[in-house]
């Protein structure tokens, strides 16, 4: 409210003065949640949004590395749909993906259940266990480069000083020990994640639940399955869509220890887009093969969405 003096007759009258939108905006709280949002939304559409959109931009173009390419439509991926050497790395990065995401959640579960139990040093063990995850990647994968040397590999060594084999393992050189090799590296990295995620999730579950249902004779695994596993879910649909993003999407691991050899048995679909986009110059083709792994990408993060919605489950019901 706002009083204004007529003129020349002193009087005065009332008048109701609109506060300003943009202020009142601002003041408020969906504003004030807004303006601390608008640094991250810019983050992410300078960073994420437009490198998103260049690349499947160039997936329809015939680009090349020093000349500007032309819209040729679905050439490309109709190119790429008769490659041999796609369909080979799409088959690596689905199996790469799966079996190393499986053995990360198993060891990982593992290791937190370990860790959740009153044990001696149990502090320091949870922080040798994150050093595999803190090592820089390309570390951790020449360190695995030597371990599997063919000549001075230490596996080669100590089996044939036990005398379990004749002669060192070629690891990196055979197709099919190449990739057991990879999954191996990928697995020993990614454990800590998992484990110290699940370890979190296993501290929230109240003990009076488990210790009731140990006096009403339940065993250990009935508690595991009954109690534990069902609050966990969450927490193991978060976790496992992250250990998938990472694993689907690996590329530093392969590409130090193997650069997608021999014979591209250890292509994956983001080292296969590297190699014939930057050192082979065909961007077009490149961006293509990096477009074509966003329908697995979706298909991992809808997969959680709709494990988060089981609630009714998580609570004993139907769903």
């Amino acid at each position: 409210m706002a009083t204004i003096d007529t003129a020349g007759q002193g009087q005065s009258k009332s008048t109701y003065v609109r506060p300003n939108p943009l202020r009142r905006f601002v003041e408020s709280r969906n504003g004030l949640g807004f303006l601390f949002m608008l640094p991250a939304a810019v983050f992410l559409l300078c960073f994420l949004t437009y490198p998103l959109g260049l690349g499947v931009w160039l997936g329809f173009t015939d680009t090349t590395i020093g000349r500007n390419g032309v819209w040729i439509g679905f050439e490309n991926y109709a190119w790429l749909f008769d490659d041999p050497v796609f369909w080979l790395s799409v088959y690596n990065t689905i199996l790469y993906t799966f079996v190393a995401s499986i053995a990360k959640f198993a060891l990982g579960l593992w290791l937190a259940l370990i860790l959740n139990e009153h044990l001696p040093f149990k502090t320091f063990f949870r922080a040798v266990i994150l050093l595999p995850w803190v090592v820089p990647t390309v570390l951790s994968a020449l360190a695995f480069w030597w371990i599997y040397d063919s000549q001075f590999s230490i596996i080669s060594w100590v089996l044939i000083e036990w005398g379990w084999i004749d002669q060192p393992i070629n690891f990196l050189g055979d197709p099919n020990n190449a990739r057991a090799a990879v999954i191996a590296a990928n697995v020993w990295r990614g454990i800590p994640f998992v484990a110290i995620s699940l370890l979190a999730g296993l501290q929230t579950i109240p003990q009076s639940l488990n210790e009731a249902a140990a006096l009403d004779g339940a065993t250990s695994w009935q508690r595991f399955t009954r109690i534990t596993l069902p609050l966990l879910t969450p927490i193991i649909a978060v976790v496992m869509t992250f250990s998938v993003l990472f694993t689907f999407t690996d590329f530093q691991l392969i590409y130090v220890l193997t650069r997608g050899g021999p014979v591209n048995a250890t292509h994956l679909m983001a080292t296969l887009s590297f190699q014939r986009a930057i050192p082979g110059g065909q961007l077009g083709e490149g961006a293509a093969i990096a477009v074509a792994m966003i329908p697995f990408l979706l298909a991992a993060i809808l997969f959680s969405f709709f494990g988060l919605q089981r609630r009714k489950w998580q609570q004993g019901g139907n769903d």
